[in-house]
């Protein structure tokens, strides 16, 4: 590790921990880190040998979203590539967590806001220590959305807090963040990193192609209709029915012991 990576890394457990490394501009994304955590997240799905991943910062904030510093200075110089970054790196960013065929658990450990808050909503689950917030930055700067934030935020929160959010524009800290089911659990600070470790771990020694199954299904029921749902159903159970993990499962049970899940 050098002194100027940007993105860190780390696996243990099968479950892979990628931080975002800029703590003195609050892990704010710059071209050079949408980049990393493009391919860091790629290589996480890519890998059998990982079957969770935990996504985090570093410092006192999960990530302040877009580097507002860098956008202005491309800009100012003529140079269009942020008006590119959501079809270049946002969207395919979102994209890899929301279809990662693993769990994903987003570890709040500060300050989320803009796209920053929107790669936690983009995550299967949201653990927050107890000094982060979350907020939807994006009004505030003359713009919208991205990120999936308009898909993601209203399927945890429904449409009409999620409208409120967007249109204020106003932190919501994690004691409202817990109540209304933005995050599922709140740590202190210094628990956020083991808790967040500890579920990750536990999911990876879950069944991993169930999990991957149970993400698409519920994707396919959140836009579709019931027959549709009813379809994804049919078609994951087909497929989960025939792996070494349900049987082993079913084994387990009638012996009355743990199953020893191998993802397979």
């Amino acid at each position: 590790m050098s002194t100027d990576d940007v993105l860190l890394t780390n696996d243990s457990e099968h479950v892979r921990t990628i931080t975002l490394n800029r703590p003195a501009a609050y892990n704010s994304l710059t071209v050079r880190l949408k980049e990393e955590l493009l391919r860091a997240l790629q290589n996480a799905a890519a890998d059998t040998d990982v079957r969770a991943v935990v996504l985090t910062g570093t410092g006192k904030a999960f990530c302040a979203g877009q580097d507002l510093k860098e956008h202005t200075g491309l800009l100012q110089s003529g140079d269009t590539a942020p008006l590119r970054t959501v079809s270049e790196h946002y969207n395919p960013i979102v994209r890899t967590i929301i279809d990662m065929p693993k769990p994903v658990i987003a570890a709040v450990n500060g300050a989320a806001a803009g796209a920053g808050a929107a790669l936690a909503y983009a995550s299967d689950l949201r653990i927050a220590a107890s000094s982060a917030n979350f907020s939807m930055a994006f009004a505030g700067v003359g713009l919208g959305p991205d990120s999936g934030a308009s898909w993601t935020l209203q399927r945890l929160i429904g449409y009409g807090r999620a409208a409120e959010l967007m249109l204020l524009g106003r932190k919501v800290d994690t004691t409202e963040a817990l109540r209304i089911g933005l995050v599922s659990e709140v740590t202190d600070d210094e628990e956020l990193a083991g808790r967040a470790h500890e579920l990750a771990a536990s999911l990876a020694a879950g069944p991993t192609r169930a999990y991957a199954h149970i993400k698409e299904v519920l994707h396919t029921a959140a836009g579709g209709t019931l027959e549709q749902a009813l379809q994804a159903e049919d078609a994951a159970q087909t497929a989960l029915g025939d792996t070494a993990d349900h049987a082993e499962a079913v084994s387990a049970f009638v012996a009355k012991r743990k199953p020893n899940f191998t993802g397979e």
